[in-house]
């Protein structure tokens, strides 16, 4: 071995070496705040009336145990998602302008607090409305201040690469991945007590955000790396220019149009409405309002519906509903990597979204009509529900946020990477604190009713992608006439 090939290790391998660190690093931090939603839907069926279609259902735990326990139910995940979704906008203005690191952990520390805070009732005896309200209004705050910061890390880390999308899927996999751990915990502990469901994952996320801040380099130019935007020219013999730092053609998906957009400086933060009038932000961030309105609802619900809906003539435990709601993740998980390589292939964000979404609908129809046929059916059909669910949920959130958050016409700037992510998150996430609040209410009068509403939603998710949708495919056809020429 020469000494050139020699001295071209180094450079390159402490730079994978980080990227698969913040990548671990990332992803268990955000798997974490997922595990630490999860409690709630969990233990639905135990702090509601046992029968609450019918209004008159005993056990419970007050006050939810009444007539209008999934009415309660249902108003605080409104407390928390509603906060959430503003907690997100602040929080992605935030982190643009701060430690990511030091804000990501703070907001991980907290939301072990809240969470175990919310379990605590168990042990205090509380049964007071506006405890379990204030709980979940300040774990909406601090768990916003998530998603911004990891997708922001992330976005710093691998720029443009051309595998954006499989990278991604690949990654964003840890909110399955969390929901199914969250379950996991939850329902496994249940029989000793509620309070512990919401004990261990808060315990969780806490201990997962003391490695955050001890082990998190959330941009490559803190250790000495050249930014992730510009292509690196490696000069030693031998070696290649990593991929992952490969710039793309800011016009590719058709999200970007001949409107003017303000220049923005690559070293200040990007302006709240200077980002929303980015192309192609309003219209990925109106889908995701629906998209996640159907996701969120599955999130919070989905338990409580096992619960509640005979398979094959026989109601399941409650521990059971929790742990088998855990197969709508795993689709979930397959669905959010599927659609990442299928838009990488295609290099259209915007109609994978829709194929996915197209299909969600009759798969959302015969889960309604047919999962109560047979335990085995039931299984099938709502591992396809997460699988075409989350599939555009996935790619929306991660992908094209990146994506639109460091494209061309804001040139290359890192720090709007937050801000436009927080911006389509944020108006998804009041999509998600309106669905479980409507099925709360909606659950009352009929399942057939809520399975309405997500595909209604779904429809409307559909609608606002067709435009962008349209433009790939012109893309698609001048390409072919142009190599055909």
């Amino acid at each position: 071995m020469d000494a050139a090939s020699h001295g071209a290790v180094p450079r390159r391998h402490p730079l994978l070496f980080h990227q698969i660190s913040v990548l671990l690093l990332t992803f268990s931090a955000y798997a974490a705040f997922h595990a630490s939603r999860k409690p709630p839907s969990i233990v639905k069926s135990v702090l509601g009336p046992e029968t609450p279609s019918s209004g008159t259902g005993g056990g419970g735990w007050p006050p939810f145990d009444g007539p209008s326990g999934p009415h309660r139910l249902g108003e605080l995940d409104l407390a928390f998602l509603s906060f959430y979704a503003v907690g997100m906008y602040l929080a992605g203005h935030v982190a643009d302008r701060v430690d990511l690191r030091r804000f990501l952990a703070l907001g991980m520390l907290a939301s072990g607090i809240a969470t175990a805070a919310f379990g605590a009732a168990y042990w205090w005896g509380v049964h007071s409305l506006g405890f379990f309200v204030a709980v979940q209004v300040a774990s909406g705050i601090v768990q916003s201040i998530g998603w911004p910061c990891v997708i922001a890390v992330v976005g710093n880390w691998f720029g443009k690469s051309p595998r954006r999308g499989l990278i991604m899927g690949i990654w964003n996999s840890n909110t399955s991945i969390g929901n199914i751990l969250g379950s996991i915990i939850a329902s496994s502990v249940l029989e000793f007590g509620w309070g512990w469901s919401f004990l261990l994952p808060g315990f969780l996320i806490a201990a997962v955000g003391v490695l955050v801040w001890m082990f998190l380099v959330p941009d490559p130019r803190d250790l000495g790396f050249d930014t992730a935007f510009k292509e690196v020219e490696m000069k030693e013999p031998g070696v290649e220019p990593l991929e992952v730092l490969d710039l793309v053609n800011g016009e590719e998906m058709g999200l970007l149009g001949s409107e003017q957009t303000p220049e923005v400086n690559s070293v200040t933060a990007i302006g709240f409405l200077e980002a929303w009038r980015l192309p192609g932000v309003a219209p990925f961030a109106f889908c995701l309002f629906f998209s996640k309105l159907v996701a969120f609802t599955f999130l919070y619900w989905l338990p409580f519906y096992i619960r509640h809906t005979d398979v094959a003539g026989k109601h399941v435990s409650h521990k059971t509903a929790g742990i088998l709601s855990t197969i709508f993740d795993v689709g979930g998980v397959l669905g959010g990597v599927s659609a990442g390589i299928m838009s990488d292939r295609l290099n259209a964000r915007a109609s994978t979204s829709i194929f996915f979404l197209f299909f969600s609908i009759p798969t959302l129809i015969a889960y309604r009509s047919y999962g109560s046929i047979s335990m085995q059916l039931n299984i099938s059909l709502m591992f396809l529900s997460g699988y075409f669910v989350n599939g555009p949920y996935s790619l929306i959130t991660t992908a094209v946020s990146a994506e639109l958050g460091t494209q061309d016409m804001i040139q290359g700037n890192s720090r709007a990477l937050a801000t436009v992510t927080a911006i389509i998150d944020g108006t998804g996430s009041v999509g998600a604190a309106l669905g479980p609040l409507l099925t709360g209410y909606i659950s009352t009068r009929g399942w057939n009713n809520v399975f309405l509403m997500l595909i209604c939603s779904t429809s409307f998710a559909i609608t606002f992608l067709i435009h962008l949708a349209k433009a790939e495919v012109r893309n698609k056809m001048s390409e072919r006439i142009t190599s055909g020429t």
